[in-house]
């Protein structure tokens, strides 16, 4: 599968590596342009290649954007977006007078039906989200039984489904939340999986 990736920090470069590695063809992309991404691209794998935003997304038949919340605005053109799958890995941090990053005050709705607002005709699955990036560059596992939860929401279950089966490509398993408006406020910071490594049943224990 092509693969797009807006966003080539810790979420997005070890994304980027982990599809690679698994097979899949993947563009990355960031504000700074392709001829930053040189080394990177380099280091991931043949099946990786670094492009322009607007290129990735074209690229992309699922598009995982990995960029900060108060970067959102800056985003291309909705119709680019149209019916293609977009995983939203951003959390809504913001900073305070200090610089230091909070979480940003949503009122009733979630970050994720912020982002869907900004491109009406996407597919949007929340995902990606809640896992430290260091337990997802190692903790991938090819045994079923060990495999840590990759939490997805989202109003689509075909592109839920199609999410969930690049989870399992990259060695961890899916755990749906619901739709996006209840899912996602589960996978939000603070909440009791965010940032919490855990197998399947535990997960479905804890979100019983």
């Amino acid at each position: 599968m092509n693969i797009g990736i807006i966003g080539a920090g810790n979420i997005g470069a070890t994304v980027a590596k982990l599809f690679a590695q698994a097979g899949h063809q993947v563009a990355i992309s960031n504000t700074k342009g392709p001829e930053s991404l040189k080394q990177l691209v380099a280091e991931i794998s043949p099946n990786a290649k670094a492009a322009t935003v607007e290129d990735t997304i074209k690229f992309g038949e699922v598009i995982l954007l990995a960029i900060r919340w108060t970067q959102r605005n800056s985003l291309p053109n909705a119709q680019l977006f149209e019916n293609k799958i977009v995983i939203d890995a951003i959390n809504a941090y913001a900073t305070d007078g200090d610089g230091n990053f909070q979480p940003a005050p949503l009122g009733e709705t979630t970050s994720s039906e912020e982002i869907l607002k900004l491109m009406p005709g996407a597919r949007l699955v929340k995902a990606f989200n809640t896992m430290y990036f260091e337990t997802l560059q190692t903790g991938g596992s090819s045994i079923p039984e060990k495999r840590l939860v990759l939490f997805i929401a989202g109003d689509d279950s075909e592109a839920k489904e199609v999410v969930a089966h690049l989870i399992e490509d990259i060695g961890f398993a899916a755990v749906d939340t619901g739709f996006l408006h209840e899912g996602g406020r589960r996978q939000q910071p603070g909440s009791p999986i965010y940032n919490a490594p855990m197998t399947v049943d535990q997960a479905k224990e804890i979100t019983a």
